[in-house]
């Protein structure tokens, strides 16, 4: 899993499964239940961190059929799960539609993105999602409004119904209503100034040359007691004097706290621990208790 992980760490799944097809997802979901084997499925594996020992389970990825975007007209397109955000971003500029170029620079795929209600710069997937279609465990078809989604900060349904082998969903498409930048007195060279603008923040303030997972930790709710206005974890990873630590091959970025990165030969366990170090750190410094973003895989 090492080479389909954005961490380049993780061993192997024992089976790996990429589909073409909705059928093709219903056999893999039935070649799963009939092995009892657990499944998951794998975007671009930008927010994963997989064992060492790798995953005693079934790794389902979309192919490029689920890449695919239409333009339904009135500012409403419909992008299928393996669409990759960058390439999604860019369509929007392209069609002068507002709402999506912000999140450029977030390497994931839409099915992760929805997942997780990725987010940057002000814009949150879910803020423009109109629909949700998924596929559940046994062949199942569902269509949601973005109201029945439980859209929260970086939370959505299909991550409650992920915790259960029996409930859990594929993403296969999403509809959004965007805005016509000309609706907003802006242009497509607008939107492309504002997405660079964006693109720009992030490569001067995420240490974007070495592998990572993106931000570790979540937005905290409030600060501590003497810093009540920070929500940010990597001020107070800061300031506990943790940018720099190193587990084995894992260190918290000196570019951005908020990130623990692979300088070259961390395993997956490093990560964990490095990360979990942090946690005990600051709740020692600041009674403040982080909670991962990255999601783990497989037996730790």
């Amino acid at each position: 899993m090492s080479e389909h992980t954005s961490f380049k760490v993780g061993g192997p799944a024992r089976y790996f499964i990429k589909t073409e097809s909705i059928e093709d997802i219903k056999d893999a979901i039935q070649f799963a239940n009939e092995r009892a084997l657990p499944h998951y499925i794998l975007g671009k594996g930008t927010n994963l961190l997989v064992s060492d020992s790798g995953y005693n389970g079934i790794i389902i990825q979309l192919g490029k059929f689920f890449s695919e975007i239409t333009n339904l007209g009135n500012g409403k397109i419909r992008a299928k799960g393996a669409t990759p955000l960058a390439r999604l971003a860019r369509y929007t500029i392209n069609e002068s539609l507002d709402g999506l170029h912000k999140l450029a620079g977030i390497p994931g795929s839409l099915g992760g993105a929805i997942y997780m209600n990725a987010g940057a710069y002000g814009q949150d997937i879910s803020q423009t999602c109109i629909e949700v279609e998924s596929i559940d465990s046994a062949g199942n078809l569902h269509t949601r409004t973005a109201a029945k989604c439980a859209f929260g900060y970086r939370h959505s349904i299909f991550q409650e119904r992920a915790t259960s082998f029996e409930n859990a969903e594929t993403i296969l498409s999403v509809t959004f209503q965007l805005t016509p930048a000309t609706q907003l007195g802006k242009t497509a060279k607008d939107l492309e100034r504002e997405m660079q603008e964006c693109m720009t923040k992030r490569r001067h303030s995420q240490p974007l040359s070495m592998p990572n997972a993106g931000s570790t930790f979540k937005r905290l709710d409030a600060g501590a007691a003497e810093t009540p206005t920070q929500i940010a974890p990597g001020y107070y990873i800061e300031q506990a004097g943790l940018k720099g630590k190193r587990i084995g091959g894992a260190e918290v970025s000196q570019v951005h706290a908020n990130f623990i990165v692979n300088v070259g030969d961390a395993t997956a366990a490093d990560i964990k621990a490095l990360s979990e170090y942090v946690q005990k750190v600051v709740a020692e410094k600041f009674n403040i208790q982080l909670k991962r973003e990255i999601i783990l895989l497989g037996n730790f």
